[in-house]
């Protein structure tokens, strides 16, 4: 049963790093595509001006 614990927690463990990680690469590519819109409104607004 000790084995069991430890095998799941591990299992548990890296399955929480691997999730965090992920989060953490959607919220950069998030990011990214924010920049990228914000940058190209402002080069649409320099072209009306």
């Amino acid at each position: 049963m000790t084995r069991l614990t430890v095998a799941l927690t591990a299992l548990f463990i890296a399955l929480g790093v691997g999730a965090c990680n992920t989060v953490r690469g959607a919220g950069e590519d998030i990011e990214s595509g924010g920049r990228a819109i914000s940058d190209t409104a402002t080069e649409v607004q320099r072209d009306l001006d």
